[in-house]
């Protein structure tokens, strides 16, 4: 029998398998799954680079779930992977690979987070779907995958005003995992190099500070 995460409730079930489908859509598709002390933390990555010239901002999704109290568990997976038990509403099914992914080794802090002020959800909203214009409108016809990851990181890593100079990637990712619903006001948290932006229904978090172009030449001497 393939090995399965137990929820607390049919419901938190589907809600999982809910968020994951959304993950499946973005990034590269994988989902790390923590699992201890009665809660699933479910974090994947709708932005993240590639390589040390890439200047795609790291921005990760989480959701928590009530899960089996026993259940211990620390992997990456397949999104798209996780399919419903067909003899039990409060089970998912694991794949039987796991992957590696180079973002699942950046964690951000459990603790140690400081209350900084909030953002309207409706700005969060309105900066994403600029963004999802402004790449639309740069893509010539059939462009390559290089120019479509440095159109993007372009994009999605500036620092957006509306979003107290946080990267505009912080809204997409609340935006297309459906975080922002109403007139919510998303609230904002630091610690160190990370943000977290959370919603009722989830949380984005952004390691910064952006970099943006090449690092200054220092002079070492005389000519």
């Amino acid at each position: 029998m393939s090995e399965r995460l137990l929820f607390a409730d049919a419901h938190s079930a589907a809600d999982a398998l809910t968020f994951a489908g959304r993950c499946a859509r973005l990034g590269d598709g994988a989902v790390r799954l923590q699992g201890a002390d009665g809660t699933l933390a479910m974090t994947s990555a709708p932005l993240a680079p590639r390589g040390l010239l890439d200047a795609t901002p790291t921005v990760l999704v989480l959701r928590a779930h009530p899960v089996d109290a026993e259940l211990s568990c620390d992997l990456v997976v397949e999104a798209a992977a996780l399919q419903p038990a067909t003899d039990d509403a409060e089970a998912v099914v694991l794949p039987a690979t796991a992957l590696s992914p180079a973002w699942a080794g950046i964690a951000p802090p459990r603790s140690g987070w400081v209350a900084s002020g909030g953002i309207a959800a409706s700005d969060l909203a309105a900066r994403a779907q600029w963004g999802i214009a402004a790449v639309a409108e740069a893509m010539p016809a059939d462009p390559g995958e290089d120019l479509v990851r440095t159109v993007r990181a372009h994009v999605w890593g500036e620092p957006d005003a509306a979003l107290d100079d946080l990267p505009r990637g912080a809204a997409f990712a609340a935006f297309a995992m459906g975080f922002i619903v109403g007139q919510e006001s998303a609230r904002v948290f630091r610690s160190g190099p990370w943000t977290r932006i959370t919603l009722n229904r989830g949380h984005v978090l952004v390691r910064g500070p952006v970099r943006v172009g090449m690092t200054a030449v220092r002079s070492t001497g005389r000519a």
